[in-house]
């Protein structure tokens, strides 16, 4: 039984790692349940460290939701630069990596706001706060999720 969780346990860590640079995936509350399927397993962590980790992922749910929206609005740009940047994030990762990860969000974010009827100078300068708001959070989320997956493993193994 604790082989099945120990698999269990990797694939949600490997998930939200994966999630962590992807939209579509809550990156680190999958990575999160990695962690307390290993506490089932066999037990290596307190509750004050499952407590305090289950605070951090339900901050950067939170943060998950408003830097985006802040680093678009700082710079001027609206709705459609978020849903571009979004948008060319998941077109560049599958259709163009690994440059596409990088490109895609700011050449998404850069479309949506000329849809969006802006100039393309004031689409450029709303593209690059959304593009900045995302790298952010993504980064965030990968930062937390590694720590996670770190722990995970030499817990592990």
């Amino acid at each position: 039984m604790e082989t099945i969780l120990l698999v269990v346990g990797s694939f949600l860590i490997f998930a939200g790692l994966i999630g962590s640079f992807l939209p579509v995936v809550p990156g680190t509350p999958v990575t999160y349940c990695g962690l307390l399927v290993l506490q089932i397993a066999n037990q290596p962590f307190t509750t004050t460290f499952l407590v305090v980790w289950a605070l951090i992922v339900v901050a950067i749910m939170i943060l998950d939701n408003v830097i985006p929206a802040y680093g678009t609005k700082k710079f001027g740009g609206s709705l459609y630069g978020i849903w571009g940047s979004l948008l060319g994030m998941v077109i560049g990762i599958f259709f163009f990596p690994p440059f596409g990860i990088i490109l895609g969000p700011l050449l998404g974010a850069f479309a949506g706001e000329l849809i969006g009827g802006k100039t393309s100078d004031r689409a450029l300068k709303s593209a690059i706060g959304s593009f900045a708001g995302l790298l952010v959070n993504t980064l965030m989320k990968v930062i937390a999720s590694g720590v996670m997956a770190y722990y995970f493993v030499i817990n592990t193994f």
